[in-house]
């Protein structure tokens, strides 16, 4: 198994590169800008059907206001993010481009949101259809980000623009460098659109749709959700955060599929559509990828080991909010032989089980988008549309983990064990060292406490994958720098919601699940002056149980 693992660890280079790719990037980062607008149309959504489920009839005006709400922000998903994707591509495009030649994100916006209404709309009489501006037309956004940012990257190197005289002010000869740009990317999107349509006779965004559709209904299947979620589960098991590399690939599908199966619900049909971005959240990676909600559990009930039982009193409160670091770093999971086959196969068998519902028993698939960290069990009884066969579901899916964890639980734990009797034999052979012996191991272990108190205020951001992670070392600093005396403020944040305002820190902190965009980041902190540090799993974890210990980490950066 070691051998095994090593082998697959090989690939972690290649894997990181991968994650690191500026066009997954910006599908990811884009996304994340968009999240708002998702989560705000699902609040909505909930409080117009929920009542249904329970027998409750909303008077029709205020559940037409309701829609109205969803379909103004759900329904122009793809137009928010064209936008977004271009701006996060630009972006990442211009940390690489000379100092002197730069894309202005703004326009890159504007354009890309032109290009997608191209590529995507029908012309109506007075205005155009918004069929493909939700989630049907989010591959043509990509596509229409995608393209704007090249072109503009093009012109720019080239110096492809109209040259204002000196004394123009710097806000209309941006206007007038832009306008080469936004030209040639929207003609770009004309140029498509006039293809697609004298050949299909149809948008670019139906026909890229039509497509890929073989290739979404056969990731929709069995062998396609087990690939999926196995190979983010064996990405996350070698160190790389999995969801970076599988989630922008199946962007476009996971939210196009919600939208497909609230449709079906709201006309009495089956909502089957399996490959859901909840799927993923709530089932898949049930209490966090690896499919861990009931490992602290385990810990706690069975494990008769020190280390095991302190990590499952640490961690099952986060872990039920998918917050699962501390277990992956703390047992520690990652890279542990022991846990490599339970860690990959329980997503694998979740989702599967949770298709086998849908397909047998007619429940409903997702219908709703919910926030990430809402506990496993609640977001599958409320994202499916509250039955109780989603109820059923959860300990089913509770009770399958549970079996497919303890006995490599129990094995590790054994081992434990005896490495911890083996520790109690030579504790008690040190502690016979003569008194002088022990005076001085004493000496040697006092070192000088690191000073923790500046009179100039420290702004410190932490940033991990979705801001729960950071969320914990963030308060831990809090909490050391009131205990003290610490100048220290600390705010958490998401890897790519960063860049707008990292300028306002002094110093910014990698979880372990980003500290693969380390030299990214670097070139950013470099220019603005800040202060760049990346953690390593047990190391993070140690920090934020440590709250003096983790001011003394921020400190050291700056004595």
């Amino acid at each position: 198994m070691n051998k095994l693992i090593q082998q697959i660890e090989k690939g972690k280079p290649f894997f990181e590169k991968v994650s690191r790719n500026i066009y997954l990037g910006a599908i990811r980062d884009g996304f994340l800008a968009a999240m708002p607008a998702i989560l705000f149309s699902s609040i909505f959504i909930l409080i117009a059907s929920i009542p249904d489920v329970l027998g409750v009839t909303l008077p029709e005006a205020f559940s037409n206001w309701l829609w109205k709400i969803y379909n103004y922000s759900m329904g122009v998903v793809a137009l928010l993010v064209s936008a977004t994707t271009a701006r996060c591509l630009a972006e990442s495009v211009n940390r690489k481009m000379p100092g002197n030649k730069k894309i202005n994100a703004v326009s890159v916006m504007l354009a890309s949101i032109v290009s997608f209404l191209l590529m995507s709309a029908d012309e109506l009489d007075g205005g155009f259809s918004s069929g493909y501006m939700g989630t049907k037309g989010l591959l043509a956004a990509f596509v229409a980000a995608f393209i704007t940012v090249n072109v503009y990257k093009f012109c720019v190197l080239r110096d492809i623009t109209i040259k204002m005289p000196k004394e123009v002010p710097g806000t209309i000869s941006q206007t007038f460098r832009d306008i080469f740009p936004f030209s040639f990317a929207v003609f770009s999107a004309v140029i498509i659109d006039t293809l697609m349509r004298h050949f299909f006779s149809t948008s670019f965004a139906e026909v890229a749709i039509d497509v890929f559709q073989p290739l979404f209904t056969a990731a929709d299947g069995y062998v396609g959700i087990s690939l999926i979620w196995g190979a983010t589960a064996l990405f996350w098991f070698i160190g790389v955060h999995g969801p970076s590399i599988t989630g922008p690939a199946t962007a476009a599908v996971v939210y196009a599929n919600v939208e497909l199966n609230l449709q079906l619900v709201k006309s009495g049909h089956h909502a089957s559509h399996v490959l859901t971005e909840p799927l993923g959240s709530f089932v898949g990676n049930l209490g966090g990828t690896g499919a861990t909600l009931v490992v602290p559990f385990l810990f706690l009930i069975f494990a008769k080991s020190k280390q095991l039982r302190a990590v499952g009193k640490a961690s099952f409160v986060p872990v039920s909010f998918a917050v699962n670091e501390p277990l992956l770093f703390g047992a520690p999971i990652i890279l542990n032989p022991y846990f490599f086959i339970p860690f990959i196969l329980a997503p694998m068998v979740n989702v599967c089980i949770f298709k086998f519902f849908v397909d047998a028993f007619q429940m409903n698939s997702f219908i709703y988008v919910l926030p990430w960290a809402t506990p496993g069990p609640i977001g599958i009884v409320l994202g499916t549309g509250v039955s109780l066969l989603a109820v059923l579901l959860v300990f089913v899916l509770i009770a399958v983990d549970a079996i497919i964890y303890f006995p490599f639980i129990k094995a590790y734990d054994a081992s434990l064990l005896e490495e911890e009797a083996k520790n109690v034999v030579q504790e008690a052979v040190v502690g016979s060292a003569t008194p002088v012996k022990a005076a001085a191991e004493k000496v040697v272990e006092e070192k000088p406490a690191v000073k923790v108190t500046t009179d100039k205020p420290i702004n410190v951001l932490v940033l991990c994958a979705g801001a729960g992670t950071s969320a914990m070392l963030a308060n831990a600093l809090t909490e050391g720098a009131a205990a003290t005396g610490a100048n220290i403020t600390a705010s958490a944040g998401a890897y790519g919601s960063h860049y707008e305002i990292m300028k306002d820190f002094d110093m910014i902190v990698l979880a372990p699940q980003v500290n693969s965009f380390y030299e990214d980041i670097k070139k950013d902190t470099d220019a603005l002056g800040i202060k760049l540090a990346a953690t390593k799993g047990a190391e993070y974890i140690k920090l934020t149980r440590d709250p003096a210990g983790a001011v003394a980490f921020v400190m050291s950066y700056f004595n």
